[in-house]
């Protein structure tokens, strides 16, 4: 059904919200007092036309945008982004009933993103790489892309061929690309077994192309160079397709303020720690236990620890944070814990920190719900949130960083 609307406000995912008989309608790419026609299905609609625009209505940075599913929001002024994407680490925290000192938004700027999760396909017409529409499985080649490094846009020509050289399947398969400060590091996942022909060529293909690495489905290909990362003074070798923060300049930020934070801490519990993204650099001043329950991220924290120089000491562990949190008691024997869990957050650890002596403690989160869920636990636990910053590494998108900062006094022992 067509209609006209009128928007009242952006909604959590970007998209134009309007309120209608006690329920709402949700438009994409339309903004907060537009009036619009679009064509409705149940509590979505397909934005037709703007009939009348809102002045913080800008033009869209990229060809791709409303076509491609990457981005959501680059028709919106910078300021007014930027106060929404605020907006979604304070709205959050209030609804567990948290009032907080929330900063600035750490802004991140075009053509930063170090790694794209591409999706590639080999048809009748030749090897498609891009990104899936939104809602939709359908692939919308890229020819440009303003959030990624201009290097990665550069060798789209090149990652569009490998992907050719690898696929023995007709079906879309995961193309991750990082880029390092040695080269491309290629993780390729459901891509068909690669025959031997295909591993000659591709060997042949990534030597060629200096690429630093190929992987297909966790199995090193060919590693004519190890990709390395720096995290502080230590370079480590993420493991294929491992996780890794998008933007390098989003990560520093974050690392700053956990590293502000604890730097009183004399011994720091770094959990989910991946491969050392905040382990490695608080090293410096502190030394650290580092828990994961990922083996080949910890062996590369403990690599690139090992081959450092000038750090205290780096102790590590593999467990399963979600299933074994460690104990309050084991948690007293630390002055400072941080924390950056996948999306799904820390709840049943937090419930032990919450229980702990331990004075500092650092919240890292990629999901604000989770986030203000897992503060409740800590605030009700007798820390007290000292501030919350959110930062931005997937721009124009929904997606937001924050670092939280919370202390406890010291009971008299």
């Amino acid at each position: 059904m067509t209609a006209r609307f009128e928007i009242a406000r952006l909604g959590a995912h970007g998209d134009g919200v309007v309120d209608a008989n006690g329920g709402h309608i949700f438009i994409p790419f339309a903004l907060p007092g537009e009036t619009v026609t679009a064509a409705r299905e149940k509590d979505r609609a397909q934005l037709l036309a703007v009939i009348e625009a809102s002045p913080q209505r800008v033009e869209p940075a990229c060809r791709h945008f409303t076509e491609c599913g990457g981005c959501a929001i680059q028709h919106l002024e910078d300021g007014a982004y930027r106060d929404w994407k605020r907006s979604l680490v304070v709205h959050a925290l209030k609804a567990r009933g948290i009032e907080a000192s929330v900063g600035d938004l750490v802004a991140c700027p075009p053509h930063s993103r170090r790694r794209a999760a591409f999706t590639a396909r080999n048809t009748e017409t030749g090897i498609h790489l891009g990104y899936n529409k939104a809602f939709s499985h359908t692939l919308v080649d890229i020819e440009e892309c303003p959030v990624l490094l201009p290097g990665i846009v550069e060798a789209a020509g090149i990652l569009r061929h490998l992907a050719g050289i690898i696929a023995n399947t007709s079906k879309p398969f995961r193309f991750l690309v990082t880029s390092t400060e040695t080269g491309f590091d290629v993780a390729a996942s459901d891509c068909g077994k690669p025959t031997e022909a295909i591993r000659r060529a591709a060997t042949d293909f990534v030597i060629k192309s200096k690429i630093a690495r190929l992987s297909i489905d966790g199995e090193i290909i060919v590693e004519p160079v190890k990709p390395m990362l720096t995290f502080g003074t230590a370079t480590v070798t993420p493991p294929t397709g491992g996780f890794v923060q998008a933007v390098a300049d989003a990560e520093q930020a974050m690392a700053s303020l956990v590293i502000g934070h604890l730097r009183k801490a004399k011994r720091v519990a770094d959990l989910f720690s991946g491969s050392g993204t905040f382990s490695l650099q608080l090293a410096t001043n502190s030394e650290v236990h580092a828990v994961e329950g990922d083996a080949s991220a910890l062996a590369a924290l403990d690599r690139g620890f090992r081959f450092a120089s000038g750090l205290k000491r780096v102790t590590v562990e593999r467990r399963d944070l979600d299933r074994r949190p460690l104990t309050f008691k084991e948690l007293n024997a630390f002055d400072g814990i941080a924390f950056d869990p996948p999306r799904a957050g820390a709840e049943d650890q937090c419930k032990q920190i919450a229980r702990s002596d331990v004075p500092y403690v650092a919240a890292v989160s990629c999901n604000p719900a989770t986030l203000a869920r897992d503060l409740r636990i800590l605030i009700d636990g007798g820390y007290a949130l000292k501030s919350v910053t959110p930062i931005d590494q997937f721009l124009w998108s929904h997606h937001v960083e924050a670092v939280a900062l919370l202390e406890k006094p010291k009971k008299r022992r």
